[in-house]
């Protein structure tokens, strides 16, 4: 060995760095193969063979990377990384709001939203591991618990909707009716313990609402479709308390809220669209923009005596006509 060296090559960086490096690379998503080479070894990049066997090895080590040729740079596949993420308070927060979330739903979608919440976990420092390990948030949410035949249902649906490709099944609707349907699945709405799917009815030619559990016999059709560029899920049901209610002409609805129930009125966003007005008095008022005048009444009406629909005329004798049946309903109980 000659004086002043410490290995057999003076200066030549262990084999096991430089894959260690490479893989540190790839991770950032951001270098082609001549970058790579000197993100290994600056001073002496590798040969183009000895470089395409390192990316050999790491590949057959189990490491999923991938050439993204558009980009021109290496990449590993999505939602793989070495590093580890290390959540900010309220990223936190999030999350487990979301394992809450996920408690609160159970069923196909909770299990869904908690396998997704768990892998995450997986990617964040030990910190945030042991802060999201039990959730320590609870959201109530109806419990849209699917039984085999409808869980199997709604994976085939989403599937479809994720593909562009048309479905067609037997649907039968809330009075019983049966019909054939050939839809483009646009997306889904999880409400009162239901998913429903909004799409186009290709029969019909306008924009429907079914309840996953009125489906039966799905078959994917061979037609594809283009999801429209205007179409929002969440502006769909924006204007609906249940997010299933949806028309081209919306009402404004004005409701009182006593000062018992105000801030709890106030804090419940049943509709994004509202305007509220608060009095010296501690009562409030809301004005709602919805699609469903009937559905809006009925809501309102769980507060009871605590709140009155102001306006318009149609809707405020809309609710009186309701009022008065659940009254006759009750009139004889003793």
């Amino acid at each position: 060995m000659e004086p002043g060296t410490s290995g057999p090559a003076a200066g030549k960086v262990p084999k096991i760095a430089l894959l260690l490096r490479l893989l540190a690379a790839i991770d950032e998503g951001r270098f082609g193969f001549e970058a790579l080479k000197t993100q290994i070894d600056e001073e002496r990049p590798p040969s183009t063979r000895t470089m395409r066997r390192y990316l050999a090895e790491v590949a057959a080590a189990g490491f999923p990377w991938w050439f993204d040729r558009a980009a021109g740079v290496y990449r590993f596949e999505q939602g793989y990384s070495l590093r580890k993420m290390r959540l900010t308070s309220d990223e936190l927060f999030g999350l487990l709001a979301l394992k809450g979330i996920a408690t609160s739903l159970g069923g196909n979608i909770g299990a869904s939203m908690g396998g997704m919440t768990d892998r995450l976990a997986t990617v964040a420092d030990r910190a945030s591991v042991g802060a999201a390990a039990t959730p320590a948030v609870l959201v109530q949410i109806a419990d849209p618990n699917l039984d085999s035949e409808h869980g199997q249902t709604f994976v085939t649906l989403q599937r479809a909707q994720l593909d562009r490709q048309s479905v067609r099944f037997t649907y039968v609707d809330k009075r019983g009716s049966s019909s054939k349907r050939h839809v483009d699945l646009y997306g889904f709405v999880v409400s009162g313990g239901r998913v429903y799917a909004v799409a186009h009815d290709r029969g019909r030619g306008a924009k429907r609402v079914f309840a996953l559990d009125g489906i039966a016999d799905v078959k994917v059709a061979p037609q594809r479709f283009t999801m429209p560029a205007d179409f929002d899920i969440a502006a769909f049901a924006a204007r609906s308390v249940s997010g299933i209610m949806h028309g081209d002409e919306s009402t404004r609805i004005t409701v009182a809220y006593s000062p018992v129930v105000a801030r709890a009125a106030i804090a419940d966003r049943v509709v994004r669209e509202r305007a509220i007005e608060k009095r010296p008095d501690g009562s409030v008022v809301i004005a709602y923009t919805v699609s469903d005048a009937g559905e809006f009444v009925r809501w309102a009406l769980k507060w009871g005596a605590e709140a009155e629909i102001l306006a318009p005329a149609n809707v405020r004798s809309l609710a009186a006509t309701m009022a008065a049946e659940i009254l006759a309903r009750y009139r004889d109980t003793k």
